[in-house]
């Protein structure tokens, strides 16, 4: 297995790495599905980096509904098929920065959702789930912050899921994982708020990546959310909210108000 990152070189160029230890080693000339490539040398100590999170100038397509336990916390029925919506890129930000809460007169309730999201590597369109599950790059942690209030009142999800800073992604690209069988976990102020498992989906990975490409071509550098196990709850400023999925990182941001 190995982790790749994106970060920020000195120059404020956003570079490539391969995580070892508790550092980080410059790569260039990755394939799509994160593979080959060449250790460049410049090693720099994790902590001294800011991780970028995956998904700049890509599509990120959000998945709904996809455990049964999170469906009935909703009080709503599991969906015959995938429920999907999406997230504008600026909403995106990596492992370490900072979720900012709308003003109150917009939102007075934002909650997290802990997700395993996929990086897709190879151009899919109405692919058959053997393709799309070859398809996979690797795995990522995803908070898909949501303004739960704006979201039950306007009956779609696009603007409570879009706000700028509602995508924290990160801290790295996982390759080589089995994504069918993996734990997700929420944790706020340390205490565990979501504890689910990816075998527990509603619809697998393969079966997702086809639905959704069935319709809309998917691309390499893509990411694609898989759902959000039960569990799911309000976070306010001060508070430090960290996305584990196992055998990919734990995505760590603290909250604060605008």
């Amino acid at each position: 297995m190995m982790q790749i990152a994106h970060y920020l070189g000195k120059d404020g160029e956003i570079l490539e790495g391969v995580i070892v230890g508790d550092e980080i080693e410059e790569i260039s000339g990755l394939d799509p599905m994160l593979k080959g490539g060449r250790r460049v040398g410049g090693k720099r100590k994790l902590s001294q980096v800011q991780l970028m999170p995956w998904g700049m100038g890509r599509k990120i397509v959000l998945v709904g509904k996809n455990y049964v336990d999170h469906a009935k916390e909703l009080a709503s029925d599991v969906p015959k098929e995938p429920l999907l919506s999406m997230k504008p890129t600026t909403g995106l930000i990596g492992h370490g920065q900072a979720i900012v809460l709308p003003p109150s007169s917009v939102s007075k309730e934002v909650h997290h959702e802990a997700e395993m999201a996929v990086i897709i590597g190879k151009r899919l369109r109405r692919a058959s789930e053997a393709e799309c599950a070859k398809a996979v790059a690797g795995v990522t942690c995803l908070n898909d912050v949501t303004a739960r209030d704006i979201q039950r009142a306007e009956g779609q999800w696009t603007r409570a899921k879009g706000f700028d800073t509602f995508c924290p992604v990160g801290p790295w690209v996982s390759v080589g994982l089995d994504w069918s069988h993996l734990r997700v976990q929420c944790r706020v102020n340390g205490q565990i708020r979501q504890d689910g498992n990816t075998k527990d989906q509603v619809f697998p990975v393969p079966r997702l990546l086809a639905f959704i490409c069935a319709g809309m071509t998917l691309e390499p550098g893509d990411v694609v959310t898989t759902g959000t196990p039960a569990g799911v709850g309000p976070i306010k400023a001060g508070d430090s909210v960290e996305i584990e999925v196992e055998g990919a990182g734990v995505l760590r941001n603290e909250v604060r108000a605008e």
